[in-house]
């Protein structure tokens, strides 16, 4: 993909959540593609004057040409976090989001089987860093999930490839569900909860690069971050166990090739899901226990706010639920996950 690196924005979708809150635990995500990145760079470097009105205008009238269309989306790819209201020039401009939604169904045939070459993968990252864009705007993101426009990214994060130019489109699309979960709106995690994003994202978390992976890892912390989302998961035993299962791995993993921002993830996770009482009484018997030793301490050593975070998931599974509220969750009703065995088999996690 060098000879087209300069167009691809993969690792851009990452960077919209490294300004924001530590959690988002992606600093140094960019940092891993910088060597993909490079050309990108030393293109961009002139890029610092800032672009005028009329030059923005006629990239977003040149997507309409199937001639111009690729520079437009090269173009405006590179220059979207200097345009303030790109994303709102986008979205009511004749037929702008309607050729970003061509380019990302262009490439469908191309997935099954995996024949998706670097310049077309690099043409729909270019379309879907301006999604994202779209996405990340307060005035336009809740247009963007009332027209259901995540559910056109699906197809590429159910993607198995391993080579570069799949690997580029999961990224860039976990990127569009990243920016969405990242302003910890209500609106967007019942959105994301009426689709496939939880076991999508799982699945990426077993077995995708460790950007991916660190990624999805993310977006399931902010679905779990929001009360409708941990009360979903933790609504049954099967969804429960399968969250728990896939974590459990992931930390199996950790203790061969540690990444601490990834783990960091797992840990806001685990203590998310120890909010509630009845995961609470089913991590007492799956936490892994590497967990619960100084497996991770060097890992760890220069991290302060996670090494918190651990040590208040440990002490919140140490306290037992009261009498009580006990007795209060035996007697309501549907399969949650205190009506399961609390055993670990289950989930295979010992």
């Amino acid at each position: 993909m060098a000879s087209s690196t300069s167009s691809t924005p993969s690792p851009n979708p990452i960077a919209p959540m490294n300004s924001g809150p530590p959690s988002a635990g992606t600093t140094g995500q960019t940092s891993n593609n910088s060597s993909a990145n490079s050309g990108q760079q030393q293109l961009m470097g002139t890029n610092d004057a800032p672009v005028s009105p009329e030059r923005i205008a006629c990239w977003i009238t040149e997507l309409l040409s199937s001639n111009t269309r690729e520079n437009a989306l090269m173009e405006l790819s590179r220059k979207r976090e200097k345009v303030l209201d790109l994303a709102v020039l986008l979205w009511h401009s004749f037929g702008s989001v309607a050729v970003l939604l061509h380019e990302v169904i262009s490439v469908y045939p191309y997935i099954t089987p995996p024949t998706l070459t670097a310049q077309q993968s690099n043409r729909v990252c270019n379309a879907l860093a301006l999604l994202q864009c779209i996405a990340s705007h307060p005035e336009t993101r809740s247009l963007f999930i009332q027209a259901n426009i995540p559910l056109f990214l699906y197809p590429f994060l159910n993607t198995k490839s391993s080579t570069r130019p799949f690997e580029y489109l999961r990224l860039t699309s976990l990127g569009v569900i990243g920016a969405l979960v990242k302003t910890d709106e209500t609106e967007v995690i019942n959105f994301l909860l009426t689709t496939e994003i939880i076991p999508l994202s799982l699945r990426i978390m077993q077995s995708g690069s460790e950007l991916s992976k660190t990624v999805a890892t993310f977006i399931l912390q902010k679905i779990l971050a929001d009360d409708c989302g941990l009360n979903y998961i933790c609504q049954t035993f099967d969804r429960f166990s399968h969250v728990a299962m896939v974590l459990g791995r992931m930390v199996l993993q950790q203790q061969k090739e540690a990444s601490g921002r990834l783990l960091k993830h797992i840990i806001r996770c685990y203590l998310r899901l120890s909010d509630n009482p009845r995961a609470r009484e089913a991590l007492r018997s799956c936490l892994p226990d590497c967990l619960k030793d100084h497996t991770f301490d060097s890992v760890l050593k220069e991290d302060q706010s996670t090494k918190k975070w651990l040590s208040q998931l440990l002490l919140n599974l140490e306290s037992p639920v009261a009498p009580n509220t006990a007795n209060s969750q035996q007697q309501t009703s549907g399969s949650g996950v205190s009506q399961q065995p609390q055993s670990a088999s289950p989930l295979g996690m010992g």
